[in-house]
């Protein structure tokens, strides 16, 4: 899991115009994004936001067991954002 993990980072790294199924904007929310891993039944998801549009700061993760996201990781990765953003 750790391989596939690395390798969606890179991939988000290295393509210009990154594919939804890997790299997904949250809705109602102000620039946070989804990094999404998956490896059979396995999925994970990273949410992360850009700095400066080129850089891709790594909020929180964690494995999806059901459909929908859970709110509270949301929240917790909104909250993430808005502490690195008040103290830059």
């Amino acid at each position: 899991m750790k391989a596939k993990i690395v390798w969606t980072f890179d991939l988000v790294e290295d393509l210009e115009r990154v594919p939804e199924i890997y790299l997904k904007h949250i809705e109602n929310t102000d620039g946070l994004y989804e990094i999404r891993v998956q490896q059979g039944s396995n999925i994970f998801r990273i949410f992360c936001f850009f700095d400066q549009g080129q850089l891709v700061v790594i909020a929180n993760g964690f494995q999806k067991k059901t459909q929908k996201t859970p709110t509270n990781e949301i929240e917790f990765a909104l909250k993430i954002k808005a502490e690195y953003e008040s103290e830059k």
